[in-house]
């Protein structure tokens, strides 16, 4: 219970930081996981135990890119959209993740909650994924997967980071926003700069 409620902890400032589209968020990403990996194992969920490992690399390949993958003279990576031509290859990846993440826990773990447990990582997965590239719909991914993942941590015992992730999906409805707006103030202004606004 108490790393639990240490992890909602990191967690509610981890959100913070990605709402504010803060580059430290990656630097909370890396400490998250650690304490997750001894959450989720007590709690039976094994592909989230096994996830936090991706969730640590992750957050270290976001930090760089986003620390050294901007362009030339710019102060920071810029929110886009995510490629049209990405969507298909996105889903393919997440249902051959879901499907080998699932036959992994019904073969090798006591999952009680195989289907649920693989669907939310697996798409994490391009969630993560999607943050790292700064597109603004990753937003999306992650109310869809927070909201899984709330009612799944509830029914497996974990009521705080149960709460931590109801919270989730709805500060990820005001992220979604806010990085709109962002990302539309910086098209005008990259408009105005180039003289197509008068």
């Amino acid at each position: 219970m108490t790393l639990d409620m240490l992890g909602c902890l990191v967690g509610l400032i981890y959100i913070y930081q990605e709402y504010k589209a803060s580059i430290w968020l990656w630097l909370t990403g890396i400490i998250m996981p650690v304490i997750y990996m001894f959450v989720y194992y007590e709690a039976g969920l094994y592909a989230d135990f096994g996830m936090q490992i991706y969730y640590t690399l992750a957050a270290i390949y976001g930090f760089l890119y986003w620390r050294f993958g901007r362009k030339k003279g710019a102060e920071e990576i810029p929110i886009t959209h995510y490629p049209r031509r990405l969507t298909l290859p996105s889903l393919l990846v997440f249902f051959l993740l879901w499907g080998v993440l699932y036959l992994l826990l019904i073969r090798f773990t006591n999952s009680t909650v195989p289907v649920l447990d693989s669907f939310g990582n697996a798409l994490s997965f391009i969630g993560l994924w999607a943050l790292a590239k700064k597109y603004i719909e990753q937003w999306w991914i992650w109310i869809v997967v927070d909201a899984e993942l709330a009612a799944l941590y509830l029914y497996k015992g974990i009521p705080f980071t149960a709460v931590l992730y109801a919270l989730y999906a709805v500060i990820a409805v005001a992220g979604y926003f806010k990085w709109k707006r962002e990302a539309a103030s910086l098209n005008r202004s990259r408009g105005s700069a180039n003289g197509d606004l008068p």
